[in-house]
């Protein structure tokens, strides 16, 4: 398929190393996004509450999601920061209740050392830092100590800051050198580098043209050697190109995922888990029945 062929990753590795689990890269993984916060620019307050959070996670995973992440502090642009104390009582009793619910493994949203300690007591798989280890390096040492799985964003800022910038002089080259930075400082951390993920931050210190771009070239951080995971769902980019409001942009989501995953990206973190994994499962079908195709007689297919 002309056009759309993912740039080979080096190494390209087939699963993820989760603190004694693995994750299968042989398929589209998808991350259901569950926040736990008043104020997060989709579901804001709705899944507030502990039992509401629960039920909301049952049904991701019965919709499909490999790994259900949860997020206590909002990282949409302008979302003032919260005390470390109050993101765990708000993420505490949903992982107490998960724990003992939920099969699918858990991934904790977090920039502070002290939730991603705690988070791992109660048995989070994965923490995932859209800081890529810049507000606390501490967390890269217990991704290493626990065996946890590291996603590792790419931002410029925070979230207060972080869309008064959107100029970059070379976007691609410079989210892939701070994504390098961040591996670096993860494996100088003990981590292997089968823990870690990459993302490159849709819509965090990018213009929507700069998001466009990050996602129409994500194969060129398969360089960096670990697996990619994008998260354009439901996000302000979408809305100021098609003029729609937050719920009315899943169509153009998932369009948004299955070229990412045309173009190299094997994790997909979204809000809307049953359309994504329907839509990704497909497109990965119709891929292989092209790489087949065009594979060389005698060739394994």
């Amino acid at each position: 398929m002309p056009g759309w062929a993912p740039e080979p990753a080096a190494g390209d590795p087939a699963v993820w190393h989760i603190r004694g689990r693995t994750v299968d890269l042989g398929r589209p993984v998808v991350v259901g996004v569950l926040n736990v916060t008043p104020d997060s620019f989709s579901d804001g307050g709705v899944y507030l509450e502990p039992a509401a959070a629960e039920e909301r996670a049952l049904s991701l995973a019965a919709e499909g999601a490999d790994l259900i992440d949860i997020g206590a502090e909002s990282t949409r642009p302008g979302a003032p920061a919260v005390p470390a104390d109050e993101e765990w009582d708000r993420l505490a009793p949903v992982l107490e209740r998960l724990r003992r619910s939920l099969a699918v493994p858990l991934s904790v949203d977090t920039t502070k050392a002290i939730v991603a300690e705690r988070a791992l007591e109660l048995g989070a798989a994965v923490i995932n830092d859209v800081s890529g280890l810049e507000v606390e390096p501490r967390i890269g040492r217990l991704a290493a100590e626990s065996g946890a799985g590291l996603v590792l964003m790419h931002r410029r800022g925070d979230p207060r800051t972080m869309q008064r910038d959107v100029e970059y002089a070379d976007l691609i080259a410079e989210v892939r050198a701070s994504l390098e930075r961040s591996i670096d400082a993860a494996v100088s951390a003990g981590c292997s580098r089968k823990q870690l993920v990459v993302d490159p931050g849709i819509g965090f210190g990018k213009s929507p043209e700069g998001s466009l771009r990050l996602l129409a070239e994500v194969g060129k951080f398969g360089s960096l050697d670990v697996p990619i995971m994008v998260g354009p769902s439901r996000k302000s980019f979408i809305g100021m190109l098609l003029d729609l409001p937050v719920h009315e942009r899943l169509e153009a989501t998932i369009g948004a995922c299955v070229v990412a995953l045309e173009r190299g990206a094997r994790l997909f973190r979204v809000h809307d888990v049953g359309p994504a994994r329907r839509a990704l499962d497909l497109a990965e079908a119709i891929r292989r029945a092209g790489a087949a195709e065009d594979a060389p007689a005698g060739a394994p297919r």
